[in-house]
């Protein structure tokens, strides 16, 4: 042969395998299409029935099954009575922040009578993740789980179970939860937010509730078996230990990443937060609670709390005489306030292997995280307002989301400054703290970073109002390193000493403790608008939160992707203000068309084009409506 021959013969070669490789990708990387339809249904739960918007008819709604690496396409179609978002807990989402979801971060709302196609694209995560509405208190009954089992030919890192099973923990309101807490906001007086009524296990407050023994939830099981059982911590507001009577727990994942197994009696997970854990029945057949209670570390004339047991029930199948109750976990499961328990259980958690932990650190931070308070004069009377800050800035939601504002570079809506550190030093966990440290600044302030910049921030609770309590600090977007955390105030010499940068757990939410601290590390390396935030929705709603903007990297491979071509158009008003539950069928949208054509669909852009350019010269030059 050749030469010149024997080089078309290697160039078609080299392009077969290429192809060949890429044709593997495309059958490894599965594509999955689900419908979301997002209504107002009846629910009796407490004695009570009351109407909740929820996914698919059902709370908790559908479990969302998906490859590592897969592709999933999610049509919402809001048929409710008030707009919402959906954000993919812990799916990092590559170069894509347009499907993450939260309200005024990345899109706006979906309106009534409208719809809207998720593109959602999983990486490197592995296990159990969840979805949520992202949009006021809404997430209390629009939530489900996401399994992500390993990539085909692959398997779990640990004996293949015999079945697994899904357990969602959520609260339940036997009101319109929307209404009130937006209510509560408007009063002020310094008063707390809406403490939920009971909290769940798959929607069912269980046996000590009233009027609930009938439904409560149920678990069967055989002898001799391994079960992955797999629990979503929906809950509004609240950490709980959990506990299985009898039966110890194996914990192997937490937050789609695997955890070095570790055998315990208990768990303590926050709101955000995942957990992956073997279970095997070996115990005598009979019927066992299975109970979660809350981890309470704020002080009560702060925060009251929800007192209830939940309860669901882990029953084994075969002949056996029932007994008249089943064994409660008494001796294993936590106090209320056993704040040693919950230090303990968090200490255990370890990578599988260990890991790349960024060391040539370019961006430190120096977080605090307090609950403060606004005073205004409405006619003549002083009224408080609780609040919640992050290094003394208050989040204030712009009148577009930050994302579209960044990509179409519109300035006037938000502002490149959030503060490296406090504006001010003291003694952060100290008690009875001056006036001065309790009244935040109210912004739209976020942080910008380099794309591929090596990143540490060090959380720090702050006992303003002598209401410190733990915080879960979830970031979007990202995955990050625990590499530390210890009570006190931080000690920038001697803590740093203690960091673990070999096999630290890897989550997308972390628990900044009571008085304490927390260190955490990650890579930015995902291009984008993305959302940190305390995961208590009561501290979220004061303010608790703030952006991290990563820039685009030098390739379009390491570079923000173009927007949808229909994004839901922002009837912006991020003030107060009461729902109103009619259905709203004069707004037309959604990018799957529910009966727009393409005039329809050119037309509905074009006006959110001519909306947003109004925005922006309002913004620039104080354009008065």
């Amino acid at each position: 042969m050749g030469l010149k021959k024997m080089g078309v013969f290697l160039e078609f070669l080299v392009a077969a395998v290429v192809f060949s490789g890429m044709l593997l990708c495309m059958v490894e990387a599965k594509v999955h299409y689900y419908d979301f339809v997002v209504k107002d249904e009846n629910f009796t739960r407490l004695c009570s029935t009351k109407s909740a918007l929820v996914v698919n008819g059902s709370i908790p709604g559908p479990v969302l099954y998906v490859n590592k690496g897969d592709i999933m396409y999610v049509n919402v179609h809001n048929k409710g009575g008030y707009k919402f978002t959906i954000h993919w807990h812990g799916v990092k989402q590559p170069r894509n922040p347009w499907s993450d979801g939260p309200e005024y971060i990345t899109q706006c709302g979906i309106q009534p009578g409208t719809n809207f196609t998720y593109e959602v694209i999983f990486s490197d995560e592995e296990g159990t993740l969840w979805w949520h509405a992202h949009s006021d208190w809404t997430r209390s009954t629009v939530h489900g789980a996401i399994v992500v089992y390993p990539e085909q030919g692959s398997s779990y890192p640990y004996p293949k179970p015999d079945a697994e099973e899904v357990l969602v923990l959520g609260s339940w309101y036997t009101y319109d939860v929307n209404v009130a807490v937006e209510q509560d906001l408007a009063i002020g007086n310094g008063g707390d937010l809406p403490v939920s009524d009971a909290y769940t296990i798959n929607s069912q407050p269980g046996d000590f509730c009233p009027c609930s023994k009938e439904s409560t939830y149920r678990w069967q099981v055989d002898y001799g078996k391994t079960h992955l059982l797999r629990i979503v911590n929906a809950i509004m507001n609240a950490e709980v230990f959990f506990a299985i009577a009898g039966h110890n727990l194996t914990i192997v994942g937490t937050d789609a990443s695997y955890l070095k197994p570790f055998v315990t009696s208990y768990i303590m997970i926050g709101p955000g937060q995942t957990m992956d854990i073997l279970v095997t029945t070996n115990q005598s057949l009979g019927q066992y609670y299975m109970a979660a209670r809350q981890f309470s570390s704020a002080k009560a004339n702060y925060a009251e709390y929800d007192k209830t047991n939940v309860t669901a029930i882990l029953e084994y199948r075969g002949n056996y005489t029932p007994p008249a109750s089943p064994s409660f976990p008494s001796d294993t499961l936590p106090s209320y306030e056993d704040i040693p328990a919950g230090i303990t259980f968090r200490n255990k958690l370890r990578s599988l292997h260990n890991q790349n932990v960024p060391k040539n650190i370019t961006t430190q931070m120096y977080i605090t995280a307090a609950q403060n308070e606004f005073m205004f004069n409405i006619s003549g009377n002083v009224t408080l307002f609780l609040a919640a800050s992050l290094n003394n800035v208050s989040w204030l939601n712009p009148k577009i989301d930050v994302l579209h504002a960044y990509y179409s570079n519109m300035s006037g809506f938000y502002t490149e400054d959030f503060p490296d550190m406090p504006p001010n030093f003291y003694d952060f966990v100290a008690e009875g703290l001056p006036i001065n440290t309790t009244h935040p600044l109210r912004g739209t302030k976020v942080k910008v970073l380099e794309y591929g910049e090596e990143v540490e921030i060090v959380f720090q609770s702050s006992n303003v109002l002598n209401s410190s309590e733990d915080h879960p600090m979830h970031l979007h977007g990202h995955s990050f390193y625990v590499v530390g955390a210890g009570g006190g105030n931080f000690d920038f010499e001697e803590d740093p000493k203690t960091y673990n940068l070999v096999d630290p757990p890897y989550v997308n939410t972390a628990t900044l403790p009571k008085n304490g601290w927390l260190a955490v590390r990650f890579n930015a390396l995902n291009p984008g608008v993305w959302l940190w935030h305390c995961h208590l929705d009561r501290h979220l709603t004061w303010g608790m939160d703030t952006v991290i903007i990563v820039k685009n990297g030098g390739t379009p491979e390491t570079s923000l992707r173009e927007p949808p071509a229909h994004m839901p158009p922002c009837h912006y008003s991020p003030t107060i203000e009461l729902r109103k539950r009619e259905f709203v069928s004069t707004i037309v949208g959604g990018r799957d068309g529910e009966g727009l054509d393409t005039f329809g669909y050119q037309f509905q852009t074009l006006l959110r084009w001519i909306q947003l350019a109004y925005i922006w010269v309002e913004g620039k030059f104080g354009v008065e409506r």
